[in-house]
């Protein structure tokens, strides 16, 4: 395509806080999907299906108020209207026409075994329930879709039934005739031959593609329909779903935007700014669910974009295009060249540059501290995974981290007790003495086991130091057994977070689990000193 054609509009429909709320353990609050929903809209896409009025209170509640998306079309999700009733007499679907909503979705059978088998109604039956869906929601005066479920698993069986679904809903008036990949079994050629197949008799521009990732081929499926004809995906947030998930709309937004097949051919609604935002909103997202983020994620995982082997990470310093295939920047992501016993010096001085310690490579400070890395993760040590931990060993190395404080002595016990109840119980407690300023402080706690009681202890008092980690926060802890045995070396990674968003991850290791902790927390600690800008005593 030359540069003065136009281009063809992509549509993007987030169904995470109705789909993606299947998923197991994900349950959002009225208060989360307004921010999720405000969030979406801000990046620009286009629909965002805020769940199903009536179906539960949040999504009833959330549906009550009206919502200012500005262009993004708010969208209520519902089922078409059951057999034997009029679409005007029906509570379920005059429930969701209801709803403050800019348009609707319903979902209707498309497979004739389902609509037999699932609905127990005829096929007729069913065809006459989409054609009085739709005509009664374009009276509403709002936007109509409808997603035609199982469609592809319908259409290998029944092609002219399945056909027939979607042709009575485009027919009918709907705007969007969405093709589901509901058990997510079809593989990217089928979706291509069916989907070119469909397009032959509806419209692309009125066609949308709903794909599952059962097969890990959902972002794939997505793609090969819009080469097939389809103008709206629809996708979540991080893939979130029942079973395995959606189509991941943060691996499909910088793939349209970014790859030239794709973004010399179609536009879609999300900025350069937009885009730039993805990795922050995924992240967001993962922090509202309380898991941990997929540090392999594609575009926006921490290691998305992470370098191990010495060889590449020259290759990198010399034209980052050798090993990335978009800049990290454009997805608000970052390079990250690890310090390892694999790596070389590319990887230490562009590690010692980003955390704003530039040498020269033929610094002798650069080769005293490789061997010293070296030396470390032979003991167990592993500082790709700790770059907290590696940045205060290079400023220890260079004499470059103040004595915050300094541990005299700890201990923990673990004692079976009754509780305030009368009820037997596990307590752990834990004393922990530090100097500061030359000041001595001695501390008490009692955790759920010995290593929270550290924590606690450990930062329950600093003297002076106490409002520069008021805000931390350990948000995760990894125990890894180095060698067989109750004697095995253990290392232990400990991330923690602050107000600003900030993660770090800090390591340590030891024959003594308890004292493997206790080194990852006074990294932890010190390391958010460090970057606080704590005064040096």
């Amino acid at each position: 395509m030359g540069s003065g054609a136009v281009k063809e509009r992509l549509y993007l429909f987030d169904t995470t806080l109705r789909d993606g709320q299947q998923t197991a353990g994900v349950d959002f609050s009225v208060e989360e999907k307004t921010k999720l929903a405000t969030l979406l809209a801000a990046m620009g896409v286009d629909y965002v299906e805020g769940g199903f009025p009536g179906a539960n209170p949040t999504d009833t509640a959330f549906f009550a108020e009206a919502h200012d998306l500005g262009s993004t079309k708010l969208t209520a999700f519902g089922m078409t209207k059951r057999a034997g009733r009029s679409a005007s007499n029906d509570p379920v679907l005059q429930g969701v026409l209801s709803a403050k909503a800019d348009a609707f979705c319903f979902v209707a059978k498309s497979w004739d075994y389902h609509v037999e088998f699932a609905l127990g109604v005829t096929l007729d039956e069913n065809l006459a329930s989409i054609r009085e869906t739709v005509t009664l929601a374009v009276q509403n005066g709002r936007e109509v879709m409808i997603d035609c479920e199982h469609f592809f698993d319908g259409y290998k069986a029944n092609p002219e039934y399945a056909l027939d679904c979607a042709r009575a809903a485009h027919e009918a008036g709907a705007r969007w005739v969405v093709l589901c990949d509901t058990n997510g079994g079809t593989l990217p050629n089928e979706v291509s031959r069916i989907v070119g197949e469909v397009a032959a008799r509806i419209p692309g521009s009125h066609l949308g593609i709903h794909a599952h990732d059962d097969t890990g081929c959902a972002v794939a499926n997505s793609l090969a329909a819009v080469q097939a004809g389809v103008r709206q995906i629809q996708g979540t947030l991080n893939g979130l779903g029942e079973r395995c998930g959606n189509a991941n709309l943060i691996s499909l937004i910088p793939t349209l935007k970014l790859k030239p097949h794709f973004a010399e051919t179609f536009e879609i609604g999300i900025s350069e700014e937009g885009l730039r935002g993805i990795t922050a909103l995924s992240r967001q997202l993962d922090e509202m669910l309380n898991r941990n983020a997929d540090r392999h994620a594609p575009y926006v995982g921490t290691n998305a974009f992470a370098t191990k082997a010495g060889i590449h990470a020259s290759a990198i310093l010399k034209d980052p295009r050798t090993y990335e295939h978009v800049a990290p920047a454009t997805v608000g992501n970052r390079r990250r060249l690890l310090v390892s016993d694999q790596g070389g010096k590319s990887n230490l001085l562009a590690e010692l540059e980003r955390v704003g310690i530039p040498l020269g490579k033929d610094d002798p400070a650069v080769s005293r501290l490789l061997d010293t890395v070296k030396e470390r993760e032979t003991a167990g040590y592993a500082y790709e995974g700790a770059q907290a931990s590696f940045e205060l060993l290079a400023r220890r190395t260079l004499g470059d981290v103040p004595s915050f404080f300094e541990v005299e002595s700890f201990r923990t016990s673990v004692e079976l007790r009754h509780n305030a109840q009368g009820e037997l119980a596990t307590v752990c407690e834990a004393v922990v003495k530090v100097s500061v300023r030359g000041e001595s402080l001695m501390s008490v706690a009692e955790g759920i086991g010995p290593v929270n009681a550290l924590d606690l202890a450990l930062r329950k008092d600093l003297g002076g130091y106490q409002p520069f980690i008021r805000d931390l926060r350990l948000v995760d802890y990894k125990v890894r057994i180095l060698d067989g045995g109750t004697e095995a070396v253990t290392r232990v990674l400990i991330e923690s977070s602050d107000e600003s968003g900030e993660t770090w991850t800090t390591i340590g290791v030891s024959p003594n689990i308890i004292d493997a902790s206790f080194q990852a927390l006074i990294d932890s600690v010190t390391y958010k000193l460090l970057k606080s800008g704590a005064p040096a005593p």
